[in-house]
């Protein structure tokens, strides 16, 4: 008697080919996609996928790898999976790689500078095709990255710009969205305003407080360097909440009259929300509060936060789409350029702000 293939026996085109009626050569075309399916007869691969999907056949990755030395694999380095600004970036970008032949290897470097150099060491192993690195910590080894390109694997950085013309970046214009904040709260009658800067290691940072040094250049505002506050160089994933809080109370204890706190992102105007409400100051009665990113907790804090939001999962895609297109040159033996993107913030007002009172929170 006959008997069936075992279970355990891995499908080959060969049995689709010999189940289809179809030549191993046709059915090749049709299942690796090649760029001669487009001659074959729509009938004709209707028959042949739907025969490989009732033998439970699945290509051998191995096999196709060393045929076309593409992996289709796309490395995804992230610098700490908690921060609430990578869930949305991460999920834009896969996402975006769902729709392509692409799948997505991701990496959580945890703010360490050894894992970030392993990991990346790893990806390299298993030969991805292009690299995106969620980053906007310190320690991103750019020559690293540079070398990279020079082997013809595409990189894009989101949330840190490179200061060459090898590595592509994604990033929002952060000048804007801080003259966002401080017009908004200008505008609102605000005069007498604390600002909690970035941390000098955040690439964010500078150009976060060149667009408030800007905007009150213009509009004619005093910053009052006693009510100026930054945070430390501390990479942990909610230290940006503590900090905030501990710089609020400090704010506080100057015995300056403040009636709005611009905070440098939205884990820090959280932690300022909880040291006015500790000291008994209501927001937005008595002061406003505004942050920067528009993380998920932003809607749901207490009073809603007023903050900028930065197009998380569209910088995801945009990063996505830069890849592809190195991968694509890179298979066409053709220079790929080297592009650098900025998104546009978008304020978005909620309960933490509202016009300046008679009396603010030092009073």
């Amino acid at each position: 008697m006959k008997r069936g293939k075992a279970k355990s026996q891995v499908v080959t085109m060969r049995d689709v080919a010999k189940e289809s009626g179809f030549s191993s050569a046709t059915v090749s075309i049709v299942l690796n996609n090649a760029p001669l399916a487009r001659y074959i007869a729509p009938a004709t691969k209707e028959r042949i996928e739907k025969t490989a999907k009732r033998l439970g056949y699945r290509p051998n990755v191995m096999a196709r790898f060393l045929r076309s030395q593409r992996s289709h694999t796309v490395g995804v380095m992230f610098f700490d999976v908690l921060d609430p600004f990578c869930t949305p970036t991460l999920r834009g970008i896969e996402n975006a790689l769902f729709s392509t032949s692409c799948l997505p290897f991701f990496a959580d470097a945890q703010n360490q500078r050894n894992r970030f150099e392993r990991y990346l060491e790893m990806l390299l192993e298993r030969h991805v095709e292009a690299l995106i690195v969620v980053a906007n910590w310190l320690f991103v080894d750019i020559n690293l990255l540079a070398d990279l390109s020079k082997r013809n694997i595409p990189v894009v950085t989101i949330g840190w710009e490179v200061a060459n013309e090898t590595v592509s970046s994604v990033m929002v214009d952060n000048e804007a969205g801080a003259r966002l904040a401080l017009e908004h709260l200008y505008l609102l009658g605000h005069r007498k305003i604390a600002f909690i800067r970035g941390p000098k290691a955040i690439i964010d940072s500078a150009p976060r407080w060149k667009g408030v040094q800007k905007f009150a250049q213009g509009a004619g505002l005093e910053i009052d360097p006693g009510l100026v506050a930054e945070l430390p160089d501390v990479f942990d994933t909610y230290s940006g909440f503590e900090a905030g809080y501990r710089l609020t109370q400090e704010l506080l204890g100057r015995k300056k009259r403040f009636t709005a706190v611009l905070a440098f992102d939205d884990l820090t105007a959280f932690g300022a929300l909880r040291a006015l409400t500790k000291a008994g100051i209501k927001v937005p009665e008595q002061c406003s509060v505004i942050g920067f990113d528009d993380i998920a907790p932003a809607a749901l804090a207490a009073p809603a936060l007023t903050t900028v939001r930065q197009p998380l999962e569209a910088m995801g895609a945009l990063a996505v789409s830069i890849v592809m297109d190195g991968i694509n040159a890179a298979t066409e033996k053709r220079a790929a350029p080297v592009v650098h993107r900025r998104s546009t913030p978008e304020l978005v007002v909620r309960e933490s702000t509202r016009p300046a009172a008679g009396r603010g929170s030092g009073d």
